[in-house]
């Protein structure tokens, strides 16, 4: 299937523009169930009803409110809401360029593929110079009233644009709370290092399945032809407290598995 642009811009970088269109880099695969009425097997409407009475509400009578305090709201209507909106624009502006290792994996979101709209040699030598250089460059750009932040890098030789988190959705790590138990021992950790050392090997995204939407839309297709699939319980692992323990079996397992291949 063809990928289809969603929308078309310009990056810019200081007077220089180089005009590109965006597509998305990864789909939704989620399994998505319609509501039934259980009777008659028709789809259902969801309306907004009053919980003291029951009785629904039209949309002519709903209003946004924010809760500032228990039971307390302050209004905004499609007008207010609509005056707070960002200036719109066509520009993806790149501020600056950075190390990737600058940027922490919590801070990035959504991918999305930048491809050429027209200028080709521009857009190629940027990706280039991107792959050369090891940077990513910080993006600023306002997408269907909406302002993002973004991380611009070189992959294959085409572009890519990751939107980052704003900072007050990233929590850090000196947030969390400090270990109270002991420190691992030598033993422990020489053996963790040694099992790291066994399953060495390469990155392969075909091993990344939805096992679980895989047993839902296998078990949606037994019941349309009419058959009465079996269910078997998924096995828990059990839990076990010596650490190494843990890390001896699991160094003996994987043994085992390479000696078998």
């Amino acid at each position: 299937m063809a990928a289809r642009a969603i929308w078309k811009g310009e990056l810019k970088l200081a007077s220089t523009k180089i005009p590109v269109k965006l597509y998305s880099a990864v789909t939704d695969c989620s399994v998505r169930f319609h509501i039934l009425d259980d009777k008659h097997l028709m789809r259902v409407k969801q309306h907004m009803v009053d919980p003291d009475n029951g009785e629904e509400v039209g949309n002519q009578e709903i209003q946004k409110g924010f809760e500032v305090e228990p039971g307390k709201f302050v209004i905004l209507t499609d007008e207010d809401l609509k005056s707070l909106e960002p200036e719109p624009s066509r520009e993806i502006e790149i501020a600056e360029f950075v190390p990737p290792e600058k940027i922490s994996q919590q801070w990035y979101e959504r991918p999305y593929y930048l491809g050429p709209d027209g200028d080709e040699s521009a857009y190629f030598a940027l990706a280039e110079a991107l792959e050369k250089r090891g940077r990513e460059g910080i993006a600023h750009w306002v997408m269907r009233n909406k302002p993002y932040v973004g991380a611009l890098r070189a992959q294959d030789g085409y572009l890519v644009l990751v939107t980052l988190r704003n900072a007050n959705e990233v929590i850090s790590a000196k947030d969390l709370p400090k270990p109270a138990g002991r420190e691992p021992s030598k033993k422990e950790l020489d053996m963790a290092e040694h099992l790291v050392s066994l399953l060495e090997g390469e990155f392969n995204p075909a091993d990344f399945k939805d096992e679980y939407r895989e047993r839902v839309m296998e078990f949606i297709a037994r019941k349309a032809k009419g058959r009465a699939p079996r269910l078997t319980a998924v096995k828990s692992k059990r839990k076990t407290t010596s650490l190494d323990s843990v890390l001896a079996k699991s160094i003996a397992a994987v043994r085992k598995e390479k000696r078998a291949a």
